[in-house]
């Protein structure tokens, strides 16, 4: 009997959860984790792998909107919970899972499809590439100062449904400024302050400030927990910023000065930030601050090319005819003619000479605006039909400001 692939029930949740605590080497209570499961995950977005009666392997998404430079959004495909049993592994699963669900991608009108790696070198042959980074800051509070002087004010929330919805409308408000960002669920809101358990483990426990300028009105939030330390009878507690956003650079400086200020701490790190972090230029001694590790953060895919590319806004005008190798394109190749600037873009199907033959994972790595299309392509492979279009390329891709994703799936 071969390998089935086909759309979940909610009863064979527990099945699947089996299948991904395995693959992840986890082992959480698998009733309640199926039964979180059957309240915040669509079956018809839930494929699993079956070989007879036993589940072999997962592969999930969610809907979601892109922020893509210049504001707009994309309908996009948020793929998680990819997993195969290590009895199955290479026998073609994962690759028939992958092809099931971007079918259905397609015909859903979701443009782009998003996921974070477990594993580098697993996505790549799916036209998968990293699209943003992500970087750990650590800042020694006891080394330095600030400058400037608060603007504003900062206050501890009370962890309740008003709190998710003040923040709700904050990142709302955040999201179309930085592409990368995408919509989160409200359950996902849940987990993320606590207000519930996914099963999984802990429920999260810490703290959530929030910034409001002079007037009074909120600017921003950030969430924290902390590891209580003692050396030598002193404190030497240890901050984890996990989310801060700042819709102002007062709300941003404000929160920064409140973590320096507090009692009892020598360390503060930053998760997830940008490695363009403008955190050093608001301390008296720069030097306390430094990144500690930079990774691979959202990998995006491109499924409908001439909208994703037509979507987004350029800092330069250009016009460029990209040759694009695809698998999921009929005949495997898209002949597109862009035209894009400051204004938007057009970009449609072309029979003119291509000045630049690229596969879709480049083109899908480089589309936000954080990887360089000269760099990928060294891993990639390139074709210059005309001197200078990689650079040009490469120049028009690009953005002044670094793209991100905040929230994790």
């Amino acid at each position: 009997m071969g390998i089935e692939i086909r759309s979940a029930v909610p009863d064979e949740f527990a099945a699947a959860v089996d299948v991904i605590s395995t693959a992840f080497l986890e082992r959480p209570d698998l009733r309640a984790v199926a039964a979180s499961m059957a309240e915040t995950w669509d079956p018809v977005r839930t494929w699993v792998a079956w070989d007879g009666d036993r589940a072999c392997g997962t592969f999930r998404s969610t809907g979601a909107q892109l922020t893509v430079p210049g504001g707009a959004s994309l309908a996009a495909s948020a793929v998680s919970a990819v997993t195969v049993l290590p009895t199955h592994r290479r026998s073609g699963i994962l690759t028939a899972m992958a092809a099931k669900e971007h079918g259905a991608l397609v015909e859903r009108g979701e443009a782009v499809g998003l996921l974070y790696a477990s594993e580098y070198r697993i996505y790549g042959r799916f036209g998968y590439a990293p699209g943003t980074h992500v970087t750990d800051w650590v800042l020694a509070p006891r080394a330095t100062g600030m400058h400037g002087t608060p603007a504003g004010t900062v206050e501890l929330l009370a962890i309740d449904e008003d709190a998710r919805t003040l923040l709700t409308g904050l990142f709302e408000g955040w999201r179309p400024r930085r592409a990368g960002e995408i919509t989160r669920t409200v359950t996902g809101w849940d987990f993320r302050l606590g207000l519930r358990d996914d099963g999984w483990g802990e429920r999260w426990k810490g703290w959530v400030l929030v910034h409001r300028d002079a007037t009074g009105i909120p600017d921003g939030y950030a969430r924290y927990k902390a590891d209580p330390k003692w050396e030598h009878h002193a404190a030497v507690a240890e901050i984890s910023v996990q989310e801060l956003i700042a819709l102002t650079p007062d709300a941003y400086a404000g929160f920064i000065r409140h973590f320096l200020e507090m009692d009892l701490v020598a360390k503060v790190k930053l998760e997830s930030r940008s490695e363009r972090e403008p955190l050093r230029w608001l301390l008296t001694n720069a030097r306390a601050a430094s990144p500690i590790d930079t990774i691979d953060g959202l990998w995006v895919r491109l499924f409908d090319v001439p909208r994703a590319l037509a979507a987004r806004t350029y800092d330069r005008e250009a016009s460029l005819v990209l040759e694009i190798a695809d698998d999921a394109a009929t005949g495997g190749r898209l002949r597109l003619l862009l035209d894009a600037g400051p204004d938007g873009a057009t970009c449609r199907s072309t029979e003119l000479s291509a000045d630049l033959t690229l596969p879709v994972r480049a083109l899908g790595g480089a589309y936000l605006g954080g990887t360089r299309l000269r760099d990928i392509v060294l891993a990639t492979g390139v074709d210059e039909h005309r001197p200078g279009a990689l650079a040009e390329a490469d120049a028009l891709l690009r953005t002044a400001d670094e793209p991100g994703c905040s929230t994790f799936f």
